[in-house]
């Protein structure tokens, strides 16, 4: 068997699969929407029945039913669906145990201070309630970042600014 026949022989493997490949997209693609219209009626008829059974329906919601139903029934045929069971595959289960609560059993609770808050000992690095650090930090009056009393500053109205 020569090149040429082994290339072909390959080039139509794979266009064999290439077609399969299409036409298998092309199934789930016509699945899809299938699908998708089976929703879309099944969501009206159910708001349709929403509205009858909430005293919100309107005179014809009978009648609309009823061809909604024949709608979904020629639907399943034409396409080989079962929306019915759509509805248990979808749901999830339903349990028959109640939730249980999340909290934790009053005994693994710890207990509440009963301590006033006045009685509290004093942080010692929180210093001085105004947010001045304490003295013990270190800092002398000249540390503090502002300028000493009586050095002109800010310049007293009349006093002109030196210049830099």
């Amino acid at each position: 068997m020569g090149l040429m026949d082994r290339v072909k022989a390959q080039a139509t493997q794979l266009a064999q699969k290439t077609q399969e490949a299409a036409q298998e997209g092309k199934a789930r693609l016509d699945q899809a929407q299938a699908n998708r219209r089976g929703d879309a009626l099944l969501r009206q008829l159910g708001v349709i029945v929403y509205q009858d059974r909430t005293g919100r329906g309107t005179p014809d919601s009978a009648t609309k039913m009823d061809q909604l139903v024949s709608d979904l029934s020629a639907h399943e045929r034409e396409n080989g669906l079962n929306l019915g069971d759509q509805l248990t595959s979808t749901m999830p289960p339903q349990s028959t145990v109640p939730p249980q609560s999340t909290m934790p059993p009053e005994s693994t609770v710890p207990p509440q201070s009963t301590m006033p808050p006045e009685s509290y000992p004093p942080d010692p690095a929180a210093g001085d309630p105004a947010g001045f650090p304490p003295e013990s930090a270190g800092l002398a009056p000249e540390d503090s970042g502002f300028p000493p009393e009586g050095s002109g500053f800010p310049p007293e109205s009349g006093e002109s600014r030196p210049e830099t």
